[in-house]
């Protein structure tokens, strides 16, 4: 398979690659950098960032991995749950803010300022003002992301990592395995179940709130992807600790951004790319996965989740043939050390576990038995949308604690969850895209040889060899512009070095690349991981000589096996086995 896969990514000659257009290199030269902020103001980043991951011969290699035995003769949901495990064995999620720096509001607001207004992002985006509506979001949100110790126009670049950069972190201090934000285990996830699972990127929809990244995949009652775990619908109503955060993001915040391979669609931009009978599709079916009938089981669920409720409550039980009672407080507490649940059938084994003391030997005042309330679902099912429905439940709940009105309320908001969709305020106007014929069971380089035919007639397929990272396929000045322009990692690291002593820390690097073959790293990658081509090294010296003397001219030239720095007068040489034939100068030209 490799030798075919070199003649699909053979260099091609400087004469088949277009330059980028002036006006674009802000947003390709963001497939570099992937920076959250980046992808909210240009959404297009997003599937080519899993495009990248699809074409990227790491997830294809996880096919020839003992845990994939068999695979193929799983059901999709089965292969499903076991890539599940994959990634949670070997991913961690990572939002230190010292990985990728730091940048200030008023730097990325000016850069900014051409393709969105400053009021628009700060109403949208948790970096630049935004602090959510409430829960979570009721904390100092500086204070949350660990912001706080910095001056309050300080933001850290949260870049969104290619599955090459992800297991980068194996080589960084304190990581036994890859690790990456929300953005990159969703996209790792999107690449994954398509590449192993076999699922139709037709069913994979990425949805982004200001805060938080997740897919949805139209499969059964629906999956959601939540940072490296899944959530299905029984487990979205179970209330327990880990379901209660998957909903965080869906539950407290706006929709900002719905991408799918046939496009996407965003809460300030007019235009919409996305398929409307794909977004429609996935509207309906994400409402319907968010929402599930009252029974008595998503009622004990409910409380699960609300302890501040269960005060409300008791449960009836016999013990030695007595009549018995616990409060749904200590029923709950139990179920933190057991397998048995206060919501289905075992509940029984559950109460036989609690202690004699634990127990009152007469009914407690005000409390009201939650054992009625098996009969009462059974009498036919409750809608909360009808008056005479939920005054029948009200005369049930009858709390003496709080109103009974309050306890429903709060129950049908965890029952039935209507998202804030990104074109909730006005239509979008359609702008298709033509489709890219990527379907499961393709060969890495079929899938290859189809995002290469695509790119003249696709932007996401031109962006996608970007974001690849493939300096013999594209344009390399927005890599030069990315690196020069968004590395604080490294300058910060060699801020107290002469230039001699960071040029010995640079060649006592591996030289390793921890991408394959033509495809190259940014500086920041270079100095975490201590790993870099001498192409990567030249690139990383220049981006930290630059920042001290950010008016000097220099050149980077990459001939052969040698990669050459020439900066002040100053020439500096690394080998390079990338095999790339680049002059590349500064200032951009």
């Amino acid at each position: 398979m490799e030798s075919s896969i070199n003649r699909i990514l053979l260099p091609m000659t400087e004469n088949h690659i277009p330059p980028v257009p002036a006006e674009r290199l802000e947003e390709v030269s963001s497939a570099y950098t992937l920076s959250d902020m980046e992808i909210f103001v240009f959404p297009s980043l997003f599937y080519p960032l899993v495009y990248a991951n699809i074409m990227s011969p790491v997830i294809w290699a996880w096919r020839d991995d003992p845990w994939f035995a068999n695979f193929e003769k799983l059901s999709p949901y089965r292969r499903i749950q076991r890539l599940k495990q994959f990634i949670m064995d070997n991913y961690v999620f990572n939002l230190d803010l010292e990985t990728w720096g730091l940048t200030t509001q008023e730097r990325e607001l000016a850069r900014f300022a051409p393709f969105i207004s400053p009021e628009t992002i700060a109403k949208s985006n948790a970096l630049f003002g935004y602090e959510g509506d409430r829960f979570y979001f009721d904390i100092d949100i500086r204070r949350h992301f660990g912001l706080d110790k910095y001056t309050a126009n300080v933001i850290p670049y949260w870049k969104t990592e290619t599955v090459e950069a992800m297991n980068g972190f194996r080589h960084m201090p304190g990581y036994s395995v890859g690790a990456g934000e929300c953005v990159s285990l969703s996209t790792l996830y999107a690449a994954a179940l398509f590449i192993l699972c076999g699922i139709s990127l037709d069913d994979i929809f990425w949805v982004a709130t200001p805060l938080h990244s997740q897919n949805y995949v139209d499969i059964k009652e629906g999956i959601l992807t939540n940072n490296r775990r899944l959530v299905t619908k029984a487990m979205w109503f179970n209330g327990t600790v880990l379901s209660t955060k998957a909903r965080r993001a869906l539950e407290n915040e706006q929709v900002t951004i719905v991408a799918h391979h046939s496009g996407w669609m965003h809460t300030v931009y007019p235009d919409a790319s996305i398929d409307p009978k794909a977004y429609q599709r996935f509207k309906k079916k994400l409402t319907a996965f968010l929402q599930t009938p009252i029974t008595s089981e998503i009622l004990f669920n409910f409380l699960r989740q609300s302890p501040k409720r269960q005060a409300c409550f008791q449960i009836e039980l016999m013990r030695s043939g007595k009549r018995r009672w616990v409060t749904a407080e200590r029923a709950y507490a139990f179920e933190n050390s057991c397998s048995y649940k206060v919501s289905d059938a075992t509940r029984d084994k559950l109460l036989a576990e609690i202690d004699e003391d634990d127990l009152f030997a007469a009914p407690l005042p005000d409390r009201i038995p939650l054992n009625k309330f098996d009969d009462f679902f059974k009498s036919g099912a409750i809608d909360l949308d009808n008056e005479e429905h939920r005054q029948r439940l009200a005369r049930e709940v009858d709390c003496y604690h709080t109103e009974a009105c309050e306890i429903i309320k709060e129950l049908q908001a965890f029952a039935r969850l209507e998202p804030r969709w990104p074109d909730a305020d006005k239509p979008r106007n359609f702008v298709r895209t033509p489709s890219i014929p990527l379907t499961p069971g393709m060969s890495r380089e079929n899938i290859i040889a189809a995002l290469e035919a695509a790119r003249e007639t696709h932007p996401a397929a031109e962006l996608a060899f970007h974001v690849f990272r493939d300096l013999a396929r594209v344009d390399p000045r927005p890599y030069l512009k990315a690196a020069i322009e968004r590395s604080p990692v490294c300058i910060e690291g060699t801020r107290t070095m002469e230039t001699p002593m960071i040029v010995a820390c640079l060649r006592e690097m591996a030289n390793e690349s921890i991408f394959d073959s033509t495809r190259v790293a940014q500086p920041d990658e270079v100095w975490n991981t201590r790993h870099g081509d001498g192409f990567e090294k030249a690139v990383t010296l220049a981006t930290i000589l630059h920042a001290r003397e950010p008016d000097a001219p220099f050149t980077i030239q990459a001939v052969g096996p040698a990669a050459t720095l020439d900066f002040a007068g100053q020439t500096h040489s690394f080998p390079t086995n990338k095999g790339l034939n680049l002059n590349l100068t500064w200032p951009l030209t």
